[in-house]
């Protein structure tokens, strides 16, 4: 059984009740307590934890780019899934993308307007770095930027 569980400004994540993981997000340092428990799921596939426990969810501010300035020209619903992009390479190229989708309340977000909700990301240990309070990564539909988010 895998639980995760935010208090704050940490993340906590158990195996069978026994902690084996923990970071802070203000800061990105973290702390593996049981370092075999920690490989063997950390590598499992999304299949073989299961939906509940195969997300990483952080709560970030969304902001969409204003079609005058290259972003879309219709607005998006809560559950829309783009790229999330968080390096490029020297060569100004995408990097490597990781797939979340958005959840919001309200009305759709439109081209230009910004709001608060929360992005689950499908869980990939290389993206654990990522995720610090702070840290604004871009959102893509191919190679088009369409806004950025930052986590909260």
């Amino acid at each position: 059984m895998i639980f995760k569980d935010f208090s704050e400004n940490e993340l906590y994540l158990f195996i069978n009740g026994k902690l084996i993981y923990k970071r802070w997000l203000d800061t990105g340092a973290s702390k593996v307590f049981d370092v075999m428990a920690y490989d063997k799921y950390t590598l499992a596939s999304i299949k073989e934890l299961g939906n509940e426990n195969g997300l990483l969810i952080v709560k970030a501010r969304i902001k969409l780019t204003p079609t005058e300035q290259g972003g879309r020209k219709t607005d998006i619903i809560s559950g829309y899934r783009p790229n999330h992009v968080f390096e490029y390479s020297s060569e100004g190229k995408l990097q490597r993308t990781y797939i979340g989708d958005i959840n919001f309340e309200g009305a759709d977000l439109m081209p230009g307007e910004e709001r608060i909700g929360t992005v689950r990301f499908l869980l990939v240990k290389e993206l654990e770095q990522y995720l610090t309070k702070g840290r604004k990564w871009w959102l893509h539909e191919g190679p088009k930027i369409i806004g950025e988010a930052e986590v909260l």
